[in-house]
């Protein structure tokens, strides 16, 4: 199979990636790590959702489940909980977005898809937290976020250990991959992992390298947004590193990522716009 890197089917409607897109994080977690993107009341949610499309997402990101440094860990049952309250309310009032849903558990996925037609499952654990998800994304016949880590939320940080990090991320990208597509998906985005089992210094070293990752001919998002590459490399905090996430993202754009993950939304689609006329103004 091979894969092209300018569209992903969400059933049935391509998503052009000709021209990079931003996907908008809606938490419905009282823990995120940035406070910025915690959404707990039914007001927060939609005004949230208004605010990431109006200014220029193409894609929302719901996550119920934390995955920061050593979150808690929730039921099924609760991160489904969660979404379903996301999922109905943003459905009733929006029909211009496209919906992914921040999960490593695939009855979660299964149930976003098959009650909200959910277009795409964003998995930080690659399937390595639970054994089903590649089948289940499979069956569901639905557009997979691919994510490089280690370990769980509460070991990851000690799973820094690399020969040589950008090798073993490809390595990790090839195989997986092969494995999906042989269950027959056909829709795989990747993405590197920034701030997931790596040290500030490998982050950096993979966002330096983040061209290699398309000689695997799939769309790859970077995941920067206030991450603690950035705060930290600043000597700042997570609600002050606004600045340093759009010069990251400028970064990631121009070493060939086709989707920015982001919690400010208006910062990244102007980002976006900058970076194009500097590639049109090339041709």
């Amino acid at each position: 199979m091979i894969f092209s890197e300018k569209n992903i089917n969400l059933n049935g409607e391509l998503l052009d990636l000709k021209t990079p897109v931003v996907m908008g994080i809606l938490n419905v977690t009282p823990d995120s790590f940035y406070s910025g993107s915690r959404n707990t009341s039914d007001k927060s949610i939609i005004q949230s959702a208004e605010k990431i499309i109006s200014e220029g997402a193409k894609i929302i990101d719901i996550g119920g489940y934390s995955t920061r440094p050593n979150a808690e860990d929730i039921s099924v049952e609760e991160e489904i909980r969660r979404i379903t309250s996301a999922l109905e309310l943003i459905r009733k009032r929006f029909d211009n977005i496209f919906i992914s849903i921040d999960t490593f558990r695939s009855a979660v996925a299964r149930h976003a898809v098959n009650n909200f037609s959910v277009e795409i499952i964003n998995d930080i654990s690659g399937g390595n937290l639970d054994d089903m998800m590649f089948e289940t994304i499979a069956d569901l016949d639905v557009a997979y976020i691919l994510m490089h880590s280690k370990g769980n939320p509460r070991t990851m940080q000690q799973l820094v250990d690399y020969d040589d990090v950008v090798a073993e991320v490809m390595a990790y990208f090839s195989k997986k991959i092969g494995q999906l597509q042989l269950l027959g998906v056909n829709d795989i985005i990747i993405d590197p992992g920034f701030g997931f089992a790596k040290t500030t210094e490998q982050n950096f070293i993979l966002l330096q390298k983040l061209n290699y990752l398309k000689e695997l001919n799939v769309p790859v998002l970077a995941g920067l947004s206030r991450k603690s590459m950035i705060y930290n490399t600043l000597d700042t905090t997570a609600e002050s590193a606004l600045t340093g996430t759009t010069a990251a993202n400028m970064l990631a754009l121009i070493n060939g990522a086709s989707i920015l993950r982001v919690h400010d939304v208006k910062e990244a689609a102007e980002t976006v716009k900058i970076y194009s006329e500097f590639i049109k103004a090339e041709s």
